[in-house]
């Protein structure tokens, strides 16, 4: 067990509502084997359930994003939970204090909080934040969670990397995208192939240095969305604010002609955090989905929308679909940029919100219709990633999630059958220490063979 720096909060200050109750950080970084679980975890998850999320050492920050990260991850083999550990990750930032931007206002790229996601791309699995460069984290036996270090594609990138990159389920390759320098580019969109060689970087021009924290990826197509969430440094904490004057805009990209034209469309000012999925309807029209805020602040809440691009005519139609609260919505990741059928999301606390019923959304995006489990009062699931059953996209899985307890103060990973979110867990696997609310995560299963 490695225990981190006391906190240098003061004990007598009631604490900022992102340091508060499960957004708390922890102070341990725990080991654990064998641990116990009511029902039966199937036995065809064999390998790691990974969440990432901001974990502060020193406690004080002065907003929700920008804790350091901390990685937690059960091991799950034949049935059984086989071990829980949890760790920082270790940048530049951690280890020896390193800013992300220096007196003289230069960036650096391998300092940050790697706090935002962990995804695995050609053998590499990446603990990210958009700010900065990905850290590579070791998953072999033995070597469980550690930090290997920053990675720049071979020094082939040098623009910060999105914590929501986009793996195309036909070609293997992995789409995305820096932002966030306050000198033009604002934003490079960025390709690399299914062995994780970068082979095409390519400013865009936008028009101001927008928070731009997901974007869509269809068959065809990449599409960004640049929405009026600007930054200026002369803001004190969060520097990016609402600046609905500002405008929103989707671009659409053809994927056969990365350094071609990006055609702008209009759309209702509002933010996205984060995308579901996105695809082609034919060759005229994209579809996406979304969990869109009405406007960026504390008391904004998000719901699933349907964005419709017709490229004849240069419109998107703009639909909302349900009127529940919506966030961290996750498909079938092997359907990424296809129709798929299914989306899932949460219902759960935010810093400032209060307490919120903790609930699991499943959307049936062809009837319209929404399935629900709710966790019980007081247990809130953070987001849930989707585990297959079997090798058709699409098909039966599981839904894995971290929920917190809050009367006894305590977190499990909860597994759900996906096709029956409503009935009882198949299995509540009972973590030796709580998880806080973070932010994303994926099932990564181990290689076949």
């Amino acid at each position: 067990m490695t225990t981190a720096n006391p906190s240098t909060a003061s004990e007598s200050s009631a604490p900022a509502p992102h340091l508060a109750g499960n957004f708390a950080p922890v102070r341990d970084e725990l080991t654990a084997y064998d641990l116990p679980v009511t029902g039966t975890i199937p036995p065809e998850l064999t390998g790691w359930f990974l969440r990432n999320g901001p974990n502060p050492r020193d406690v004080v920050t002065p907003h929700w994003f920008f804790g350091d990260g901390m990685v937690h991850g059960l091991r799950l083999e034949d049935g059984r939970a086989v071990s829980y550990r949890n760790r920082w990750v270790r940048t530049a930032t951690f280890t020896d204090g390193v800013p992300v931007v220096d007196e003289q206002g230069r960036r650096n790229l391998r300092a940050g909080v790697a706090n935002t996601h962990i995804v695995r791309h050609a053998g590499r699995t990446l603990a990210l934040v958009e700010s900065s460069f990905p850290y590579e984290i070791d998953c072999r036996p033995g070597h469980e969670l550690e930090t290997i270090g920053a990675h720049d594609f071979g020094g082939r990138l040098t623009t910060a990397m999105t914590a929501h990159p986009k793996t195309c389920p036909t070609t293997g390759e992995l789409h995305f995208f820096g932002y966030g320098g306050p000198q033009p580019p604002y934003l490079t969109y960025h390709r690399a192939d299914a062995a994780g060689e970068l082979e095409v970087s390519r400013p865009i021009d936008v028009a101001a240095p927008t928070m731009m924290h997901d974007f869509h990826l269809t068959a065809a197509h990449v599409i960004f969305m640049d929405l009026p969430v600007v930054l200026d440094l002369n803001r004190r904490g969060m520097p990016y604010g609402w600046e609905p004057e500002y405008g929103a805009r989707l671009g659409v990209l053809r994927r056969d002609d990365p350094y071609g034209e990006v055609r702008w469309l209009s759309i209702d000012p509002c933010y996205v955090f984060h995308s579901l999925n996105a695809y082609d309807d034919g060759d005229q029209r994209i579809v996406l989905h979304v969990a869109r805020y009405a406007e960026y602040g504390d008391n904004s809440p998000a719901h699933l929308w349907r964005w419709t691009i017709d490229l004849v005519s240069g419109t998107v139609a703009e639909e909302q679909l349900d009127d529940q609260l919506c966030e961290f919505p996750r498909i079938d990741d092997r359907l990424a940029g296809l129709p798929a059928r299914f989306g899932h999301g949460i219902s759960g606390e935010f810093p400032g919100s209060g307490p919120v019923p903790g609930a699991l959304l499943r959307y049936d995006l062809h009837s319209g219709t929404v399935a629900r489990h709710d966790f019980g009062p007081g247990r809130t699931p953070s987001e849930a990633a989707f585990a297959p059953a079997d090798g058709r996209p699409g098909g039966p899985g599981w839904l894995l999630s971290y929920v917190y307890d809050a009367s006894t103060d305590s977190s499990d990973l909860v597994i759900l059958d996906a096709e029956d979110i409503s009935a009882a867990p198949v299995a509540t696997v009972h973590l030796p220490q709580r998880v806080p609310y973070g932010f994303h995560g994926n099932w990564l299963p181990d290689p076949a063979g």
